[in-house]
């Protein structure tokens, strides 16, 4: 079996005011399989959430060529890569990005909804299984910070994706809370043997992944400290 992800010779750039050309990216070739994990490390504005952008099908390469289970996306449609990110993708942001005016019940079931399911019985199971059951109709300004970033997780997994994009997901949560979303993300990955990427600068999420790397002047070095 290939691998889920596949890049081969990414490079992003584009221009910073007049002239100046900013290369965020710079020829990186890299693979993850199915369930596997792996930190992106990185000072602010090494190219992270370029990566991420790449990978998730939010951006496209300037140069060289991304493939998700073998078939490449590089110059796919925005149509296309809008259908690759609602059914293959689950991002998980810091700011966690529930909608205030809906209720949790409904944020959960608003990627089902974009992909035509009716069906919300995985939407409660999963509510009950991140510790929220009988929270689906409360609103997010009602809740704590960690009990949005749950809310957050399970609208991310709800439709069952196999790769997972974790931007600092416990970046505005205490050490205790920011634990307990990690030990939570990684029981739910190996529940659905989907494969993770996520990029964290903080040394207690590093046990979450066996492969570290860092983005340093464009390229993707394997590392294995923290900045």
């Amino acid at each position: 079996m290939g691998p889920l992800v596949r890049l081969l010779n990414v490079t992003k750039s584009y221009l910073s005011g007049s002239e100046s050309e900013v290369l965020p990216l710079a020829g990186i070739s890299f693979e993850l399989f199915r369930g596997e994990r792996v930190i992106l490390l990185g000072k602010s504005g090494s190219g992270k959430s370029t990566f991420l952008n790449i990978v998730g099908g939010v951006d496209t390469p300037t140069e060289g060529q991304f493939f998700f289970d073998g078939k490449e996306l590089t110059k796919r449609s925005q149509v296309d890569l809008a259908h690759y990110r609602r059914r293959e993708v689950g991002f998980i942001f810091q700011s966690f990005n529930l909608f205030p005016s809906l209720t949790v019940g409904e944020n959960v079931t608003l990627p089902l909804e974009l992909l035509g399911i009716s069906d919300h019985t995985q939407a409660h199971e999963l509510l009950a299984e991140v510790g929220l059951d009988g929270y689906w109709k409360k609103f997010p300004e009602v809740l704590s910070g960690g009990e949005q970033q749950r809310v957050a997780i399970a609208r991310a997994l709800v439709k069952k994706p196999r790769l997972i994009l974790a931007d600092e997901p416990t970046g505005n949560l205490d050490q205790e809370t920011g634990n307990s979303i990690l030990k939570l993300i990684d029981r739910i990955c190996l529940e659905s043997n989907a494969a993770l990427i996520m990029v964290t600068h903080s040394p207690d999420a590093l046990w979450i992944a066996p492969r570290h790397y860092r983005l340093k002047s464009g390229m993707l070095i394997e590392d294995n400290y923290t900045d």
